[in-house]
């Protein structure tokens, strides 16, 4: 019983410990749920999608119902003259009026409303994409922190079972005291820079944490991001290059707009109701009416050349920031690429180095228990391993920030 317990709760350690790693897909989709921004464009399109029926309805017939009631008393001969006011009048109408020929005008504004909300989603996609480019960054610094940690960890672990060893060579006279010192200095150093290495991750870790919206003050082990670089769709394809089109096409819309505006317009109106002064038979005064009214543009001293003429030069400035940024797209690509296979080289490199730094402290290892290493040649091979293992975990880090910055371009439209 005593085993089974010693093994239930080994079991239950593991999986708990297990359940606290969080990987990288967690704090993406953790991040994109309680982004506020990301929220408040889906609500700017549900807005826009609500403007679009409710310009649909405008453009139907609008019936209104009117009532203006008024009374001027004339009293021992002084008040309004009653020509004028016929002593009072009583209306209450139910007036309908609809624009015949809006049918374009109408069109041409739900269009620009759906344009309004392909930009949102764009605009959305791309705060998407820069949010979650953050949230990678700020993963792989904290990854780069704990690998960092788990690693100076094990090797404070070693110099403490060499320690014990020393410690009793010591004793024998096997090692003078000052090898001793010198090697429980380096110790003590590495003690110290555990505390350092865990202090720098639980404050990264916890930036990460408010980057996405969590709370979480645990100390908590995070896993290898292990980024690859994703397809790049070409230029074309990308919600970067979409956002210059949609902006195109939205000058075209404006522009149509402006034509639209110097149409003729018909608006047919009736009405029908109650009407009277109440002067003579005012159980009379029930009837309707109707007309047409017309306007039809004629002069307007140019404006209209003028706002096409402006509507010009921004089409002229949005195609000179889209080259600007075609050209920029591709050298950074190019750059990019570059850096991260010369990263690629310098692990490659390191990893050899780290080979050899290795095996050298695990040969000092091997004499020192028969006293045949100098404590200081011992020191100086650890430190190589430390060297050549940081320099592998900062290009390990270098190389995911960089397969970051080239994923970030991989959002297709």
């Amino acid at each position: 019983m005593k085993q089974l317990r010693i093994s239930l709760l080994l079991i239950f350690f593991f999986i708990t410990t297990y359940a606290q790693e969080k990987d990288l897909h967690y704090y993406l989709d953790q991040g994109k749920q309680n982004s506020p921004l990301l929220k408040d464009y889906q609500n700017q399109v549900k807005a826009a999608q609500i403007d679009s029926m409710r310009l649909r309805g405008a453009y139907g017939p609008q019936v209104n119902g009117i009532s203006n009631n008024t009374y001027a008393p004339v009293i021992h001969g002084y008040g309004y003259d009653n020509a004028i006011t016929n002593g009072g009048q009583v209306t209450a109408l139910v007036t309908a009026t609809k624009e015949l020929n809006g049918k374009k005008n109408l069109n041409n504004q739900l269009y620009g409303i759906d344009l309004q909300n392909q930009g949102l989603r764009i605009t959305a996609r791309i705060s998407e994409q820069d949010l979650k480019k953050n949230i990678v960054a700020q993963y792989i610094i904290t990854y780069g922190d704990w690998e960092q940690y788990c690693f100076n960890n094990s090797v404070l672990q070693l110099l403490r079972e060499e320690e014990v060893i020393l410690k009793k060579l010591t004793q024998t006279g096997t090692y003078r005291q000052t090898d001793y010192l010198t090697f429980l200095v380096t110790l003590q150093q590495q003690e110290l820079l555990l505390k350092q290495l865990r202090a720098q991750y639980q404050n990264n870790f916890g930036q990460l944490n408010y980057l996405c919206g969590i709370i979480d003050t645990a100390f908590t082990p995070i896993v290898d991001p292990a980024l690859r670089i994703d397809h790049l769709p070409s230029l074309e394809n990308t919600v970067f290059y979409r956002q210059f089109e949609i902006d195109s096409l939205k000058l075209r819309n404006t522009d149509a707009a402006i034509d639209l505006s110097y149409r003729l317009r018909i608006n047919l109106y009736t009405d029908g109701g109650f009407n009277s002064t109440l002067a003579l038979d005012p159980y009379k005064n029930f009837g309707v009416s109707t007309g047409i009214s017309l306007a039809i543009p004629i002069y307007d001293g140019k404006q209209r050349k003028l706002q096409h003429n402006k509507v010009a030069i921004s089409e002229e400035t949005r195609k000179n920031y889209q080259e600007f940024f075609s050209h920029q797209y591709y050298q950074q690509i190019q750059q990019l690429l570059q850096q991260l296979a010369s990263t690629f080289e310098l692990i490659e490199q390191a990893t050899k180095q780290i080979h050899y730094a290795d095996g050298l402290m695990q040969a000092n290892k091997a004499l020192l228990v028969h006293g045949d290493v100098r404590i200081a040649d011992y020191v100086i091979a650890i430190n190589n391993y430390l060297n050549a293992k940081n320099i592998i975990t900062q290009n390990i880090v270098y190389k995911y920030q960089l397969i970051n910055q080239i994923n970030y371009w991989n959002s297709a439209n």
